[in-house]
């Protein structure tokens, strides 16, 4: 088994115990989890907004980006990746 399997199955172990904890919660202390797994994700959504913020250039090709999808000028990706499924 190489990392990446044995990462995904450590995840999953860990999604299966907190389905299993969660099971147990009073509606009050399940409000609770949620907010706390909530403020998780949220602090890693920020956290990656910031590094791909920190890229140089990354703001201005994005907004160029933006402009070309709305002028219809991009490509299909299978017609770039086609060794992609």
């Amino acid at each position: 088994m190489d990392t990446l399997e044995l990462r995904d199955s450590h995840t999953e172990e860990l999604r299966d115990r907190i389905r299993e904890y969660s099971d147990r919660l009073s509606p009050e202390s399940l409000q609770i989890a949620a907010d706390f797994l909530a403020e998780l994700a949220e602090r890693e959504s920020n956290k990656a907004t910031e590094e791909l913020l920190n890229i140089p250039g990354f703001l201005t090709e994005f907004k160029w980006g933006k402009q070309d999808i709305a002028k219809g000028k991009v490509k299909n990706w299978r017609e770039i990746r086609s060794d992609i499924q």
